[in-house]
């Protein structure tokens, strides 16, 4: 019998998969101080993991634990040297999001593009016509988006962009170009140039060292005025304070962010009454068939680990 703990709610379509084996037991945890999982999870033999942090303060207690289940394809919360040292395997939910962020993504672009919350508080104020046509507003068609990451999302979304008519660069060093190519983009060997280039600039990849405040003041500063940067990877990867500072500038068009350095997103953040800037609360994959899938995917994965069945594509390297 293994024990599963599920750390923070899922779509009961997960759970009904970890309900229907009689050799499989779970635990739904929702107190996730940090004095209760090292209480709690020692217990267990695998668990998922949402948006909690499982640090090494935790981690050196479960002596039994064998795997990690993302509720996601990110895993900063995760202390990776810790799990590393211990052979603690780590899974993400690879195929599941792809679609939900890639439409997160067009909404994003969509709605600043043609200024959509203006022109709704217009009408609810009752002005209907008579500031209309002084809101400048933008097109799609024909214009170049830069997609920094080319995973799973990156070649979801470079589907709709095409049906924009959109030119399609792709910017990522671990990428062949004959793959880029033959989803209808064009390989850009250097961020800078195709900063520089773009309409449209999306980010797809994850928070490290390297991508830290990757997107700051000096490069925004390169970009054309009407360009609209969105990021709904990970937060840190734009220094929201620059991002801020050039939107106050008229450096660039408008933002749209999922992500942010700090969530839930502090209240002083000068980027809350930024009105160039449209915000949503780390939510491009809280459609109902998206939470469905990765509740699915996420305990499918720890079921196919102790089964010795899992698709590599699931497991982080570490």
């Amino acid at each position: 019998m293994k024990k599963i703990a599920v750390i923070e709610q899922i779509h009961k379509d997960g759970l009904e998969l970890l309900k229907k084996r009689s050799d499989y037991e779970y635990e739904l945890i929702t107190d996730v101080s940090e004095e209760n999982l090292i209480k709690k999870l020692p217990e267990f033999d695998g668990c998922t993991l949402r948006v909690s942090k499982l640090g090494e303060n935790i981690l050196k207690h479960c002596t039994k634990l064998k795997v990690i289940s993302r509720h996601g394809v990110g895993y900063d919360n995760v202390d990776l040297s810790f799990i590393k040292k211990k052979n603690i395997s780590l899974l993400i939910t690879a195929t599941a999001n792809a679609v939900a962020v890639a439409e997160h993504v067009i909404y994003m672009m969509l709605s600043i593009s043609k200024s959509i919350n203006q022109y709704d508080n217009e009408v609810r104020l009752g002005n209907f016509k008579k500031n209309a046509s002084k809101i400048e507003t933008l097109e799609l068609f024909k214009k170049e988006i830069l997609i920094v990451g080319f995973g799973r999302i990156g070649r979801s979304l470079i589907k709709r962009c095409l049906g924009f008519d959109m030119k399609i660069n792709v910017f990522d060093p671990f990428v062949e170009e004959k793959i880029i190519k033959k989803f209808g983009g064009n390989k850009v060997e250097n961020l800078d140039k195709g900063l520089e280039t773009c309409d449209y600039l999306s980010l797809h990849i994850p928070l490290t060292e390297k991508t830290k405040n990757l997107i700051n003041y000096e490069k925004i500063k390169t970009m054309k005025k009407n360009a609209i940067i969105i990021n709904t990877s990970r937060g840190g990867i734009i220094n929201e304070n620059d991002l801020n500072k050039a939107l106050e500038n008229n450096i660039i068009f408008g933002a749209g962010l999922d992500v942010f350095g700090n969530e839930p997103i502090e209240k002083d953040n000068p980027l809350i009454n930024n009105k160039k800037v449209l915000l949503s609360p780390h939510s491009a994959t809280f459609t109902n068939e998206c939470k469905s899938r990765m509740a699915i995917e996420t305990t499918k994965n720890i079921i196919d680990f102790f089964e010795n069945k899992l698709d590599k594509s699931m497991i982080v390297k570490l």
